[in-house]
């Protein structure tokens, strides 16, 4: 079971918390928003909690996921009242002497702890929050991505986009600073969470980072950050938590809970306890009493007064876990936070490799007749760009690099690939699995006006495949879908990207297979043409005099029905243009680039479709008669042109906005 499907079945185990078992088995077959939301069908549910379904029924068993008691006597969660702890006389006598002294001066931060709480939800709170950072408009609170992705869903920046409810509501987040036992509700300190700016990574760090608002009235209550500490806490430092126990008797003894709680929760609570054993590089250990809702906590030194972890998990009578310091430090520093031992995904990486021309005997490369109606041939290159001439170059193409179903002109002058031309054939895909990537110099070309891995070496810049490499994968036979595969590594195929748009599955990846299979399309065939937009404003990667691409273009050409006539087929070309402006500024401002990179047009993050005559204007090609292919320039009269329509520009945000 994955970390996310695990997250899912701890949640529908809080549906038991409530009441009875019943209720979880019942949200499988009447709760569709809270799966969809997760990412579940109702069968896919029932097959990742068929063997874990008994452990539901069992409270003798001992639970292992999120929150838990680690102590049955000697760790009570103490009652917050009016901003302090009642009943420090109940610790037990291994805390200090002057434990009630340091719980004292500890008590500045429970006014910047919250309760996160949540709009158009099954639930209604999710976990606690608490104040981190404070910027000139606005206040960074942090809690646990397991607690923002119950309404959030990650965007491909890393950033949150709030998801919608059943019934197109969407969902929202606030976060109440008070919720203390006997209090009244105060809407001075209930604020919005205006956007989660940060959810982190499945195999990151257990982290999101969510924005809200300054209040107006400097008299009203502001928050103020919990302050940091600079190192890592140690084995054995006496801590406490302060969040928001939620009642959960499927990961903990009812009787033991009962006994600490007195059936009083969803309320603040100050927990101490201490540092146990060391959890690794990422990971800080402690026993202090935590139920499901402390996700997100403060971990407080109570010798230094200062936060030193984020509470995130828990197993039943062995030690709660928490997010180190260090840790949050460095995603706040604009460091990439580091992965929770045991959940990395690693592919290990071979060195460099180069292929000769013998290599690529024979390769037939871009097929222009693949369509077999009409052709679509490449598109005229400027001779501005230095295409390189290879060593098996034809007469016909005298600048195509020819690979396993596709081809590639290349820029010897800017070191990118200028046009990828790829054929598919969707009846003949045949999947191959990514093993360990080992990328190639092509020498067909002068390795000199190649990049290599040496110039791949910034965290925040990938090898972008210019061909998706997955549809590459056909051919009759297993073989020639493999060839296909392997061609795809070589660095006259890939462009600098940043890693957040390269490995994003926004609507771009999925335009190939969407055309190919639409009731309009014939054969399950397609030409694509993918390439940069280089404008002169990029910055460089490095010394190379290579552009990190601002833009990249997609075009897809198919064989259609014509309106109105069955069985006579034409040319449809749609043109797609997306942005990663936004994520290589902030990279520059994360470097301390004072450099400015605007002029966008269309917007960011986001695919575009476009006429193929105005992609034509933004990147200096001329791609023949596909112009007169396209439908969507089709779809603007004369009438509107005369009338001062804009260009037409659709943003793609599901596939149904796709003119085809």
């Amino acid at each position: 079971m994955s970390d996310f499907e695990k997250e899912t079945f701890s949640r529908l185990e809080g549906l038991g918390n409530a009441g009875t078992i019943d209720k979880a088995r019942e949200a499988l077959d009447t709760s569709p928003g809270i799966l969809g939301e997760m990412g579940l069908t109702p069968d896919r549910a029932r097959e990742l909690m068929g063997a874990q379904m008994n452990k539901l029924e069992s409270f003798g068993s001992t639970p292992s996921q999120l929150e838990a008691i680690v102590r049955a006597v000697g760790r009570p969660p103490l009652i917050v009242r009016g901003g302090k702890v009642e009943g420090k006389q109940s610790l037990s006598s291994d805390f200090p002497p002057d434990i009630d002294i340091r719980i004292g001066k500890a008590e500045d931060n429970i006014a910047s702890v919250g309760r996160i709480e949540f709009i158009n939800h099954d639930f209604s709170w999710g976990g606690t929050g608490w104040v981190i950072e404070k910027k000139d408009d606005h206040l960074l609170i942090i809690t646990n991505r397991h607690v923002a992705k119950l309404v959030a869903r990650r965007s491909f920046l890393g950033d949150g986009v709030f998801m919608f409810a059943p019934g197109n509501a969407r969902y929202g987040a606030r976060i109440d600073f008070l919720e203390e036992v006997g209090s009244t509700p105060d809407p001075d300190r209930l604020f919005d969470i205006r956007k989660f700016t940060y959810i982190a990574e499945d195999a990151a760090a257990d982290i999101a980072l969510g924005k809200i608002d300054l209040p107006a009235d400097t008299a009203n209550f502001t928050p103020t950050p919990i302050p940091r500490a600079d190192t890592d806490a140690q084995h054995g430092e006496c801590v406490a938590v302060i969040g928001y126990p939620a009642k959960d008797s499927l990961r903990n003894d009812p009787t033991q809970m009962s006994n600490y709680f007195n059936d009083l929760y969803d309320v603040k609570r100050f927990s101490p306890g201490f540092l146990i054993e060391d959890g690794g590089v990422t990971i800080l250990r402690h026993d202090c009493t935590t139920l499901g809702g402390n996700s997100g906590s403060p971990v407080i030194s109570l010798d230094s007064g200062k936060a030193v972890g984020l509470h995130y998990a828990g197993t039943f009578g062995v030690g709660n876990s928490a997010v180190r310091i260090s840790t949050v430090n460095a995603l706040l520093d604009g460091a990439v936070p580091t992965s929770i031992p045991g959940t990395e995904i690693v592919r290990p990486e071979r060195p460099d490799g180069n292929h000769d021309a013998d290599h690529f005997e024979p390769r037939d490369g871009y097929n222009p007749d693949f369509l077999q109606v009409a052709e679509v041939p490449l598109p005229m290159v400027p001779n501005a760009f230095g295409l390189a001439t290879p060593s098996d170059a034809t007469p016909e193409r005298p600048n195509e690099l020819r690979y396993q179903n596709f081809g590639i002109l290349y820029s010897a002058t800017f070191k990118t690939p200028i046009i990828a031309a790829l054929n598919i054939d969707g009846a003949k895909t045949r999947p191959q699995k990514r093993g360990s990537d080992k990328w190639f110099a092509d020498l067909r070309i002068p390795a000199n006006v190649q990049l290599g891995k040496e110039d791949y070496d910034h965290a925040d810049i990938d090898r972008g495949h210019l061909v998706r490499r997955a549809a590459t994968n056909w051919g009759v036979d297993d073989a020639q879908a493999k060839q296909a595969n392997d061609d795809s590594f070589h660095y006259t195929a890939a462009a600098p990207q940043h890693r957040a748009f390269n490995r994003s599955h926004a609507q771009w990846l999925g335009l190939e297979n969407f055309i190919m299979t639409n009731v309009r399309t014939h054969g399950f065939k397609a030409c694509v043409f993918t390439g940069p937009i280089l404008t002169g404003d990029e910055p460089m990667l490095k010394d190379t005099g290579s552009p990190v691409p601002l833009k990249f273009f997609k075009l897809v050409t198919m064989l259609a029905e014509e309106d109105g006539s069955e069985g006579i087929l034409r040319l449809h070309s749609t043109a797609y243009v997306l942005s990663q402006v936004e994520v290589i500024q902030q990279m520059l401002s994360n470097q301390g680039s004072v450099e400015s990179v605007g002029g966008f047009e269309f917007g960011a993050y986001k695919t575009f479709q476009i006429r193929v005559r105005d992609l034509e204007k933004l990147t200096g090609l001329n791609f023949g008669p596909l112009s007169d292919a396209d439908p969507l320039a089709q779809r603007l009269t004369d009438a509107e042109s005369l009338a001062g329509q804009p260009r037409p520009i659709v943003t793609v945000e599901s596939f149904a906005n796709v003119v085809i």
